[in-house]
């Protein structure tokens, strides 16, 4: 091996200024045995490079060439294996992990060793060390730095020392002075030995040459000790004396620090002092009017305001650490907490006072109002409460029993009060709606009769405005469009003629929608005002969430709609999600018995007259909308679109009870049907209704009723028709279908335009069954003679051979054309007009329009029967005994005769 290395260093380590360090014959494991050698290397050269290079033997010949180099700084794990147990393999993990198998262990360990060191020289421990053993890396380390490496006679890994330039002069100019210094480096090195003796010699004297002066140098040296002693003397006793002055300037420092800490504390306790005087110390102006103060003038009651605000502050001071435990502190919370107390007590007891005898002043004058329809004001009472809202919300911030108890107090007190004021109220609004006479009784239930009392109805509708929302509809400018053509005097929709025009009385109907709106005008205000007192004097609109007073609300429950109500457990938890929760439930407690109040008003007016759900239904339903735009969550809002759900009731059971009604009528068998009771009822009842719904918010409702009502007049209609026995079938048809049609067209109802569409088709239809029907009787004869034409025609029979036909022959025809001379026809039309006449009713005006249909059908049929006989009867000159211009005549001098 040691000849190997030789030959390396030799052939290729050398030429490229390399040193080689370590060697080892290696091949790559799990593969077939081509040997190589990895070597450690450095550059002789400055800054030194550590590589390690794979060298190979040449396949050719006997020697030896590079295959791959690594840089020793791009090296970063070598691995042993198992480092207790003799394993030739090892890793070398450079760009990627190369696997080596050593010719044995004792190589893999020297090179092992070898790159060891060089880390621990160049590379500052880089590269990681495993499953090698510490015993290894031990032996590794040198003891010199002269210790040779792998054997190396010479310590590769020395640092090399370059000479200066001065060194080298001094070479230079010693070699000049010996002329063989180069040829005899031997005889050169020998003489400098000499020359090097010869100076040790003459050191060696000169030292013993000067001993004189060392006992000299020793003789001063003493003397400077002595000296020095002296003077460390002199020392220790200025030493001495300093230290007293030190002490004394202790002392000092340590009073002025004394002082200081003193004069700090001072200030600390004149700023804890004056903290605790200016936010814990109340005034005995406050204190007086806490205790005494009078609750009944204004300047009393803003001392009280002004003293409750201080005291609160006192009580709410964040007091500092350790201040709680200061006696004087502790006394002025006593105190404080007392003052709280007894003006708590005073304020509670006095406006319980107050609610008391407001509220037998309001109750004194009830009386003043049990004649009109006019609800007490509680303003002057709001106002005389208001002075208090300040101390209420003190009251709600530092002492909440006291400030829930009175909030029960006012509301159980108030609800009373209410309660009374508002059955008064109500009582006479029933009793002006119902009348102070018997002969009100039965007038209701009807509608007007004449266009003028239409009119004043509608003037009458939304005449009275709430005063706190203004004016409450637009429907006092509406006007009826009434119809030139309207019967003076017809059944309603309810009555289905039961009643005559004399007995209706239009002034009841005017009266009770100025009732209702009146009622509703006096309870919003009313209501807007309570819920803002509240809101104000309670403080109920500061922060999102409060505690509510009442401890136990009571559930309501009222018939057409729920009431928001406080769920079960808030009796327990006494609180609730927000202020808005808590003013709805006073409210609802206060004005407990306005709901059941209006459900009876609106059963009463149902009661009299059950179309007056329409009216309730508009005034209704635009004072829901005027609330909800104020506060979509008020007590009102609720409330209103709770009785807006059984107003919306009571109208769907009035429309049910109109279309039950028409499937109940009953038509007399002796007489002409004409138009219908509830044909014409519906028109009335469309008129009133648009003139009432014009513009509301509740259009829908009626949009809806009116299909209801139009197929129901539809399908009783054709019901009647089919059961009439006076009136034909199409008549009946006819007339009322013409009457719906004339009525949807004027009225313009846009839900109903397929109903108006499908009025006029049905008309349609039934005036041409109706005229094709009745012509068939003045020409009796003839249309059976050319039905029998035309039935020939239909079997097969050539049209030119029909008169070749026994019963059909050209004198059949002759002999049944002169049954039917002019004088003959006219006179069958006469009886026809007369006939139609005494089948069409006089209200619709349709007889010239009949007559007018059939003149145009007969001069169909008369062209009819001149095309067959041309067509059947070629050259026969067989014609009618009358022309189109005769029967043009006939049928003018008829209507003109009639």
């Amino acid at each position: 091996m040691t000849a190997i290395k030789h030959a390396l260093q030799r052939d290729i380590f050398t030429p490229n200024d390399e040193r080689l360090l370590s060697i080892v014959n290696v091949c790559k494991a799990g593969k077939k045995k081509k040997n190589c050698f990895l070597c450690a290397t450095v550059t002789t050269e400055r800054p030194v490079q550590v590589k390690v290079v794979k060298v190979k033997k040449s396949d050719k010949g006997d020697f030896y060439k590079r295959q791959q180099t690594w840089e020793l700084r791009d090296l970063t794990e070598v691995d042993a294996k198992d480092a207790s147990k003799e394993n030739p393999e090892f890793d070398l993990h450079f760009e990627k992990v190369y696997r080596w198998l050593a010719s044995s262990t004792a190589e893999k360990n020297s090179f092992i060793s070898c790159i060891w060191k060089l880390n621990q020289r160049y590379l500052r421990k880089k590269v990681e060390f495993v499953n090698v053993s510490a015993q290894l890396l031990e032996e590794s380390v040198p003891s010199d730095e002269s210790q040779s490496v792998a054997g190396v006679d010479e310590d590769a890994l020395d640092d090399y020392q370059e000479l200066n330039t001065r060194e080298e002069q001094d070479i230079e100019s010693m070699m000049e002075m010996c002329e063989y210094a180069i040829s005899n480096a031997e005889g050169f090195a020998e003489q400098l030995s000499k020359e090097l003796q010869v100076l040790d010699g003459a050191n060696i004297q000169s030292i013993m040459a000067s001993e004189k002066q060392v006992n000299i140098l020793m003789q001063l040296l003493d003397e400077s000790l002595s000296e020095v002693d002296t003077i460390e003397g002199k020392l220790s006793s200025y030493e001495e004396m300093l230290q007293s002055v030190k002490e004394q300037m202790d002392q000092i420092s340590q009073s002025n620090r004394l002082i200081q800490i003193s004069n700090t504390n001072n200030g600390k306790l004149l700023n804890e002092i004056q903290f605790l005087v200016n936010y814990m110390d109340l005034s005995k102006g406050h204190i007086r009017a806490l205790q005494d103060g009078d609750l009944t003038s204004p300047k009393g009651i803003e001392a009280c305001i002004n003293a409750s605000e201080a005291l609160l502050q006192c009580m709410n001071v964040a007091l500092r650490p350790g201040h709680e435990k200061l006696m004087a502190v502790k006394q002025q919370q006593l105190l404080f907490a007392d003052l709280r107390d007894t003006f708590a007590r005073r304020l509670t007891n006095h406006l319980n006072n107050v609610f008391v005898h407001q509220g037998h002043d309001q109750s004194s004058t009830l009386s003043q109002h049990t004649t009109e329809l006019t609800l007490p004001k509680h303003s002057p009472l709001h106002r005389d409460l208001l002075r208090y809202s300040k101390l209420m919300e003190w009251l709600k911030n530092t002492h909440r029993e006291k400030y829930e108890g009175l909030s029960r107090t006012y509301v159980d007190y108030m609800s009373r009060l209410y309660e009374r004021e508002i059955k008064d109220f109500f009582e006479v609004a029933k009793i002006k709606m119902a009348g102070t006479t018997k002969e009100a009784k039965g007038k209701f239930a009807t509608l007007p009769r004449k266009e003028s009392a239409l009119k004043q109805d509608t003037e009458s509708l939304h005449g009275s405005s709430g005063k706190l929302t203004g004016s409450t509809s637009s429907l006092n400018k509406l006007t009826v469009q009434g119809s030139n053509s309207r019967r003076s005097q017809s059944s309603s929709l309810l009555d289905m003629g039961n009643m005559s025009a004399s007995d209706l009385d239009v002034a009841d109907r005017t009266k009770f929608d100025k009732i209702f709106e009146q009622v509703l005008s006096e309870l919003e205000p009313l209501c807007l005002a309570e819920q803002d007192f509240i809101s104000k004097f309670f403080k109920l609109q500061q922060h999102p969430t409060v505690t509510p007073p009442l401890a136990q609300p009571e559930t309501e429950e009222s018939d057409g709609g729920v009431v928001s109500r406080v769920p079960a457990q808030a009796e327990h938890r006494h609180s609730f999600s927000s202020e808005k929760d808590m003013v709805r439930l006073m409210m609802n407690k206060i004005f407990q018995s306005i709901e059941t109040e209006l459900n009876s008003l609106i059963a009463l007016g149902d009661k009299i007259d059950s179309f007056n759900s329409l009216y309730m239904l508009v005034k209704m339903s635009h004072h829901v909308w005027t609330a909800e735009n104020v506060d979509p969550a008020s007590y009102l809002s609720t409330t209103l679109g709770n009785v807006l759900v059984t107003v919306k009731r009571n109208f769907d059971k009035c429309i049910s009870g109109q279309i039950r009604q028409m499937e109940e009528v009953k038509i007399s068998k002796k007489s002409k049907v004409g138009i219908l009771p509830f044909v014409t009822g519906f028109e009335e009842f469309a008129e009133l209704a648009e003139t009432i719904f014009r513009n509301a918010e509740r259009r829908g409702d009626l949009d809806k009723a009116y299909v209801k009502l139009i197929r129901a007049v539809f399908m009783n209609v054709e019901k009647v028709a089919s059961e009439s026995q006076k009136t034909p079938r199409d008549v009946v048809m006819m007339e009322n279908f013409h009457h719906i049609f004339s009525t949807l067209s004027r009225l313009k109802i846009s839900c109903l335009d397929a109903e108006r569409r499908e009025a006029k088709h049905k008309y349609t239809d039934h005036l041409q069954s109706y005229v094709i029907n009745s012509l068939g009787q003045p020409l009796e004869k003839l249309n059976h003679f050319f039905e029998g034409v035309e039935a020939r025609v239909a079997q097969g029979v050539r049209e030119e051979e029909v008169s070749y036909q026994l019963a059909f022959n050209k004198q059949e025809l002759r002999k049944v054309i002169k049954e039917y001379p002019g004088k003959e026809v006219k006179k069958g039309l006469d009886n026809l007009y007369k006939k139609v006449d005494k089948h069409l009713c006089e209200e619709e005006s349709l007889l010239q329009v009949v007559w007018h249909s059939m003149q145009d059908e007969f001069i169909r049929q008369y062209k009819h029967f001149e095309d067959l006989i041309g067509r059947c009867y070629p050259g026969s000159g067989i014609t009618m005994e009358f022309t189109i211009q005769d029967m043009l005549e006939y049928f003018s001098s008829i209507a003109q005769s009639h």
